[in-house]
């Protein structure tokens, strides 16, 4: 069922609504749904019928506006008249979120932490029809409205796809594309996250640092979450994928890792179960980590992460992580985020070595005979990456209906874009995968 098919699409006056769009990261996104719509309107791909209309919606008539002009000017155009809407809302305030959902086809929420924000725009698009995407790395609110709203979703018709963001396509998006790079069978697989920047350095906005705060501070009630669910375990085919150490060095990079913190693991399981349990699709095993450096480094983040895991544990500490975000990340997280020229030098590579078993190999029998190496490049990931991997989730969810889950739900973005176009999309946008190694035998 295509989405917002709860209501007829013909009576939505918006294919996308951008919700929380004068937010720091809103406004990005904002930027990249003018360039999808300018795309659709010169005619690239079948968008619409040619046509893209779409909305921004927040609490601030005069904050909307500006994002709106900010926009323009950064695109080299005349200021947007009436062609984009501009709705008033409030995610306090359900009944101006069920206005809004009546009115568009699709939501892109960029009002985090989700956790807190997320729930009442999730609720509002299932009960009125429309389909939701968000940029959440957060897997207790992710899994936490797999638990709620699938069900309804699915009667509705809609689409609720969580981690459209850097959390979680270059993983969960990578792994796919490796699986069908090898020809065979692929069973495990493992990623490398390196981040470059420029003279200037890497700053992330406090929105994020926030996130990570209340996740680990909520552990446990992640897994109280996850056996309320009741997921069945993913069989494991092939060789047993090794769990590395909390910190090791890697040859290939030479450099020291880590397990990487965010929500891609959880992500990926998820996909896996799904295209396993659904789709009868091998399961594949994964690990994701990130190349830190050499030993000052490991040095330096070992002293930050004993002092921020000690304080996330109480109260007083969450606060205190809080309010001075850039003392406790050695300046990394800040309340004004990254400036233009820090965004401009930053890039991201992520590295997949799979292995798995040749055409004719039984996966449950023997060691895995084959490997292959592939990889994701992007611009700087939370606010360059972030906003090109949502809208073009967005776009494959409005163009390529037929090849979404049959059903709507709340899914992970390999559960739903793995038939669609959504790597070709994004490959044209900038964030490009590509095989590095083909499979050696």
């Amino acid at each position: 069922m295509a989405a917002g098919s709860g209501t007829k699409t013909a009576e939505r006056l918006y294919d996308i609504v951008v919700f929380g769009a004068s937010g720091f990261t809103g406004q990005f996104v904002v930027e990249e749904v003018a360039r999808a719509a300018a795309a659709a309107a010169a005619g690239e791909g079948q968008l619409c019928g040619g046509r893209l209309r779409w909305a921004v919606a927040g609490r601030s008539r005069e904050k909307l506006r500006a994002v709106l002009e900010r926009a323009a000017e950064r695109l080299g155009k005349a200021a947007f008249g009436e062609e984009v809407g501009v709705l008033l809302c409030d995610v306090g305030d359900a009944g101006s979120l069920a206005t809004m959902a009546r009115q568009t086809r699709l939501v892109l929420s960029c009002v985090g932490p989700y956790r807190f924000l997320g729930e009442p725009v999730v609720q509002a698009c299932v009960e009125n029809g429309a389909s939701c995407i968000d940029i959440s790395g957060e897997p207790q609110f992710l899994e936490g409205m797999y638990l709620k709203y699938n069900e309804k979703a699915a009667e509705k018709g809609v689409y609720i796809v969580g981690s459209c963001g850097f959390d979680s396509i270059p993983a969960d998006m990578g792994v796919l594309y490796t699986r069908d790079k090898l020809k065979g069978t692929l069973t495990a697989v493992e990623s490398f996250l390196s981040v470059k920047s420029g003279p200037e350095g890497v700053c992330v906005h406090d929105g994020t640092w926030k996130s990570a705060v209340y996740g680990l501070a909520d552990e446990d009630n992640l897994k109280k979450l996850r056996k309320q669910i009741g997921y069945a375990p993913v069989p494991v085919v092939g060789a047993k994928l090794k769990k590395r150490g909390f910190l090791f060095y890697n040859q290939e990079f030479k450099e020291y890792c880590i397990p990487f913190m965010g929500s891609d693991g959880s992500v990926v399981k998820r996909t896996q179960r799904y295209l396993h349990t659904e789709l009868q699709e091998t399961p594949v095993q994964y690990g994701g980590y990130v190349n830190i450096g050499g030993l000052g480094s490991v040095i330096k983040l070992m002293f930050a992460g004993m002092l921020f895991l000690l304080l996330v544990k109480f109260n007083f500490g969450r606060k205190l992580l809080t309010k001075y975000p850039e003392f406790f990340s050695a300046g990394r997280f800040t309340k004004e985020g990254p400036t233009q020229k820090q965004m401009d030098g930053t890039s991201f590579t992520m590295t997949f070595f799979g292995e798995g078993y040749s055409e004719g190999q039984d996966p449950q029998n023997g060691k895995p005979n084959v490997k292959i190496c592939t990889e994701v490049k992007g611009p700087e990931p939370g606010y360059v990456a972030t906003p090109i991997a949502m809208v073009q989730a967005a776009v494959s969810l409005l163009e390529d209906a037929a090849s979404l889950p049959k059903r709507g739900g709340v899914y992970s973005p390999g559960a739903a874009f793995s038939k669609t176009k959504l790597i070709d999309r994004l490959n044209k946008r900038g964030v490009e995968f590509s095989v590095i190694s083909k499979p050696e035998v």
